[in-house]
């Protein structure tokens, strides 16, 4: 593997499988991090006699069990559910369409909230009185199920249904990095003006995007149920994958990062074994890693499909300590044979920038370190906001 000597990692102890990970505390004595939806006692007697609206994935589980399985034992009365991209199981490609189904285990209607139809409209939610949302974040602003959370604090707000989220850890949320979102370029991949590493668990995101009145100018009625035994410092390894082309810790790390490749000629690993973990072009000369995407599941077709693709493999390297950097991607560019083919969508990847002075400022050809310069006042900015809607003690 190449040595990367621009993009700066700090050590990481190894790359350890999908599990969830434990801090130390003053004792050493290692403390279990429990979610928000193990905290039962908490947040069912706030839905008894209501009708419920789970806004849930594959990821929404208390140990092994879904929460919708453990509510219904409960005698909760779930009467819909809205899943985000990828869908209620999660199978789904990247940007797939899923229309609107019912759960075969439960006969509950599921209300798809990809695609056309990303807010609940008042139709869909007359037969409930409550949201309760319970869904994975990875902690990196373009990560669309942030988008949805933005539109369930409307949708409650906009129709006086009380919101509970029930919160997760953040795997990325012991750092704050990249430029925060410029309003003209607000979209599904970046609702909010925050940057692309927030910090942020759901819960105090929920909390900001209420309280600062994002949603419309409106706010809901917001309880947030907290996770214990966690703080901005903890490393949590996620017990199931967020979504298919995250498969483990280090893809999460990478994602905020390797993400800025997707509309460009650059593979990120769809279709391989290593999603967001490798990156690679048909010029030899942007690494030495070979790798030939195939159609997979949750890739079916993926960039660079059939096609030789050398770069880098960065499964091994220590992302832990910062996971975003425009190192890779400027390199990459400056490398590549036929610059004016290298992006295939500028409009999105301004977008997933939160801006067009980064696009701009590379073909220019200025350096990493120039552009990053450019977003430090507004990074400086919103991390002085954070620091009201933290619910958890802080990584400084």
């Amino acid at each position: 593997m190449e040595k990367l000597s621009s993009l700066l990692f700090v050590i990481l102890i190894g790359l350890l499988p999908l599990s969830c990970k434990s801090k130390a505390n003053s004792s050493n004595t290692p403390e279990k991090i429990e979610v928000g939806a193990e905290a039962m006692q908490e947040y069912l007697p706030l839905l008894k006699g209501k009708r419920v609206g789970l806004v849930i994935n594959h990821t929404s589980t208390i140990g092994e069990t879904h929460l919708l399985d453990t509510l219904l034992k409960s005698d909760v009365n779930v009467t819909a559910i809205f899943a985000p991209e990828h869908g209620f199981r999660g199978e789904a490609d990247a940007g797939a369409h899923i229309d609107n189904s019912k759960d075969a285990k439960t006969g509950i209607s599921i209300v798809s909230l990809y695609g056309k139809n990303k807010k609940p409209t008042s139709a869909q939610i007359k037969d409930i009185d409550i949201f309760v949302f319970d869904i994975q974040d990875v902690g990196v602003r373009f990560y669309t199920y942030i988008s949805t959370l933005h539109y369930i604090v409307e949708s409650a707000a906009e129709n006086n249904k009380p919101l509970i989220v029930l919160d997760r850890p953040n795997p990325n949320g012991h750092y704050v990095a990249g430029p925060v979102l410029e309003k003209e370029f607000k979209s599904f991949v970046g609702m909010n003006p925050i940057p692309v590493v927030y910090g942020l668990t759901m819960g105090e995101l929920a909390g900001m995007i209420n309280r600062e009145s994002w949603a419309n100018d409106l706010q809901c009625d917001l309880t947030v149920i907290k996770c214990k035994n966690y703080d901005h410092k903890s490393k949590y390894d996620l017990p199931i994958k967020p979504s298919p082309n995250l498969p483990n810790t280090q893809s999460i790390y990478l994602y905020p990062s390797i993400c800025f490749f997707e509309p460009t000629k650059i593979s990120v690993g769809r279709g391989t074994g290593n999603q967001f973990q490798v990156i690679g072009g048909p010029d030899k000369n942007l690494g030495s890693y070979h790798f030939v995407p195939t159609s997979k599941p949750g890739a079916q077709n993926p960039v660079n499909k059939g096609v030789d693709c050398y770069g880098l493999d960065l499964t091994e390297v220590d992302a832990f300590g910062n996971g975003f950097d425009l190192n890779l991607l400027f390199d990459f560019y400056n490398k590549f044979e036929k610059k004016e083919s290298f992006f295939t969508n500028e409009k999105f990847f301004n977008l997933l920038a939160g801006n067009s002075y980064i696009l701009e400022d590379l073909k220019a050809g200025k350096s990493a370190e120039e552009v990053e310069a450019k977003w430090q006042e507004g990074l400086t900015s919103f991390k002085t906001l954070r620091k009201k809607y933290l619910l958890y003690p802080d990584f400084k």
